[in-house]
């Protein structure tokens, strides 16, 4: 084991794993964006990657790893041994662009997690912290693509003209020559399919479920947090319970009480619907929360003369505004990303939601160009919207995990 340990053993080893990494996502990367074939090679990568991790130990200069991992792999490539095998067609700015990103992406990353380690024998903790820093570096870089590739998919295909479709189903480069037409489809949605009015009834849906929610889950919490009554620990354990039963299974019983109820296909029974599946998830983040309140403040308020809603007002509530802007937040998300009701309980084309809207593109009648524009059209808002608030909801949820 200690000979495995050895630094001489050990940067080959990772400059190798980590090359056969980059050349994957270079290769990949490469082909959605230029539409040419690019694949990655097992001999070039254990060629380069072995002497970048050679050189990492003795070369203390990021830049010089990865000015000799550029130039390596541009020398190897045009001998037929690179990481990254190119295919007929590709030019020297393609082999040279590769090259580059072949160079920054192992250079940079194999000096980090070899800087500081011996030639001769690492101690288990220096070897524990290479391979710690490689699964580090192999996590962010899988974790990204698979969140990276099927949106880069799904926009690209989003702006790409049907004859483009036919012509190469595969092929994700759009032309930039086309200018404003290239959102085409996007214009037709809200031209032809209304998907003006879907983002609409889906935005006021959404805002009618948070209020909805808050109107119950707060006073719910703060009763299972503050007050006693009997049964109280009994609720607070229940709470959940609702998520073990799976929507698909009451589904059909929804269907019939609101086809018997008249409340189908209209947006009051959507409305009506949402808060019961975002309610109780609500009550468990808000009680944990208002826990870790001092009792001490509504105390005082309490012998101030305040009457307990009082206290809640004008005390418990603004101190949990953190907590409030992160349940907001999450249940707006379930509302705004709702499909199974949506599409069980929705058939009016004037009343859907933008789920609903993007799921009745999915025909053979509708081009897939169409679908894809809608799911783009789903996804971005949301997502910016989280991206936007994301800090808020990270410290709503955590801000009541430590009392005192």
């Amino acid at each position: 084991m200690t000979s495995l340990r050895q630094g001489r053993f050990v940067a080959p080893i990772i400059g190798i794993l980590w090359l056969l990494v980059i050349a994957t996502t270079v290769a990949v990367a490469m082909s959605f964006a230029t539409g040419a074939a690019f694949r990655p090679a097992l001999a070039g990568s254990v060629l380069i990657g072995a002497g970048l991790g050679v050189a990492a130990l003795a070369v203390g200069n990021v830049w010089a790893l990865i000015g000799g991992g550029t130039v390596a792999a541009f020398l190897l490539t045009l001998a037929g041994f690179g990481a990254v095998q190119v295919g007929e067609g590709v030019g020297l700015g393609g082999i040279l662009l590769a090259s580059v990103l072949t160079g920054i992406g192992a250079g940079w990353p194999l000096h980090s997690m070899l800087d500081g380690h011996p030639v001769g024998d690492l101690t288990r903790h220096e070897f524990e912290e290479v391979v710690i820093r490689f699964l580090t570096g192999f996590g962010y870089v899988f974790f990204t693509a698979i969140v990276v590739i099927p949106f880069y998919v799904m926009v690209m295909t989003s702006l790409k003209s049907q004859q483009a479709l036919l012509a190469n189903p595969l092929d994700f480069t759009v032309d930039l020559g086309a200018g404003w037409d290239l959102f085409r489809s996007y214009r037709e949605l809200f031209q032809d399919f209304h998907f003006g009015s879907y983002l609409w009834t889906s935005f006021y849906v959404s805002v009618l479920t948070v209020l909805i929610t808050l109107l119950f889950s707060v006073p719910g919490a703060y009763a299972v947090a503050r007050l006693r009554f009997t049964g109280r620990a009994a609720f607070s354990r229940s709470i959940l319970l609702i998520y073990m039963v799976p929507m698909i299974v009451v589904a059909l019983p929804i269907y019939i009480a609101y086809s018997v109820t008249g409340l189908r296909n209209t947006i009051l029974g959507i409305v009506l619907i949402y808060p019961v599946t975002t309610i109780p998830v609500s009550l468990y983040m808000l009680q944990g929360y208002f826990r870790g309140l001092p009792s001490e403040v509504e105390d005082a308020g309490l012998m101030d003369g305040l009457s307990r809603l009082q206290v809640i007002w004008k005390i418990t509530l603004p101190l949990s505004l953190p907590a409030l802007a992160s349940v907001s937040l999450y249940v707006f998300m379930i509302a705004w990303n709702e499909f199974l009701l949506a599409f069980m309980l929705l058939d009016d084309p004037s009343k859907f939601t933008l789920t609903r809207g993007v799921a009745m593109l999915n025909s053979s009648e509708v081009p897939r160009q169409h679908l894809m524009a809608g799911a783009v059209i789903a996804t971005v808002p949301i997502m910016v919207l989280f991206l936007g608030l994301e800090k808020f909801m990270t410290r709503g949820l955590t801000a009541g995990s430590v009392k005192g």
